[in-house]
C-alpha cells in the first residue's frame, strides 16, 4: 500500500498562506476525518473508525497526534494522510507537520487547522482567507459542526481521549449533485450528526 510523505516545514512567514501545503484529490468518493488522537503508543483506533481510516480515499487529521509513533500508525493505516500539528505535538511531530493546510476534493475546499484565536469567528475567517466550503479544526475534544452563511466548521472530536464529551470522528461521502454528504459519528459507527457540504 503506497504511503503519501507528511513531511512539510511549517509556514511561518507573513506570506504564511502561499506556502501551505495545498492538496487536490480530485478522486477521492470517502473522507475519513479525526482530531485529537493523544497518544504516546499508537493510533488508538477501533470499530468503526478504524474502519474508516483504512477504506477512505484520504484522511485528514487536525492535530494533537502527542507523539510521533500516533502519527506513524496513522500513517501506515491510511492511503493518503493529510495533516496539522497541534499545540500538543511533540517537536518532532511539529517539524514533520504544517499548522495549516488545504485540501481540495470533490470540487469542495477543506482548510484544515488545529485552532484559532477567536472561537467560531476565528475559524470562519480562517476559512474564508482560503476559500474554504469547510473548515476542519481540533482542540475542544467535542464534536461539533456550525453552519456559518459561507462556511461550514466542522471539529469531529476526539476517538481517543473526548474528555467528558462523546468520543468522535467524521465521514465524508460523494453527496447528489456535487460534494459531499457528511456525518459526525460515535467510534462504533453511531451517528451524532449530520451535514452536507456543497461547493461554494
Amino acid at each position: 500500500m503506497a504511503k503519501t510523505a507528511l513531511h512539510h516545514p511549517a509556514a511561518n512567514s507573513s506570506d504564511r498562506i502561499r506556502k501551505e501545503p495545498v492538496t487536490a484529490e480530485p478522486t477521492a468518493t470517502m473522507i475519513a476525518i479525526f482530531s485529537d488522537t493523544h497518544s504516546r503508543q499508537g493510533h488508538e483506533l477501533e470499530g468503526e473508525a478504524l474502519t474508516a481510516a483504512r477504506e477512505a480515499d484520504t484522511v485528514v487529521h487536525a492535530g494533537d497526534f502527542t507523539s510521533e509513533a500516533a502519527l506513524e500508525a496513522f500513517q501506515e493505516e491510511c492511503d493518503r494522510l493529510f495533516a496539522v500539528h497541534g499545540n500538543a505535538d511533540s517537536a518532532a511531530v511539529r517539524e514533520r507537520l504544517p499548522t495549516a493546510r488545504v485540501v481540495e476534493a470533490g470540487g469542495v475546499r477543506i482548510a484544515v487547522t488545529h485552532r484559532q484565536d477567536g472561537g467560531e469567528t476565528g475559524l470562519a475567517m480562517f476559512g474564508r482567507s482560503r476559500g474554504a466550503d469547510l473548515v476542519v479544526f481540533g482542540h475542544s475534544h467535542r464534536p461539533t459542526v456550525v453552519e456559518t452563511d459561507d462556511v461550514t466548521l466542522l471539529n469531529p472530536g476526539s476517538h481517543a481521549d473526548p474528555r467528558g464529551n462523546r468520543p468522535g470522528f467524521a465521514v465524508l461521502e460523494d453527496g447528489d449533485g456535487g460534494g459531499f454528504d457528511g456525518t459526525v459519528r460515535q467510534p462504533d459507527g453511531t451517528p451524532i450528526e449530520s451535514f452536507e457540504v456543497r461547493p461554494a
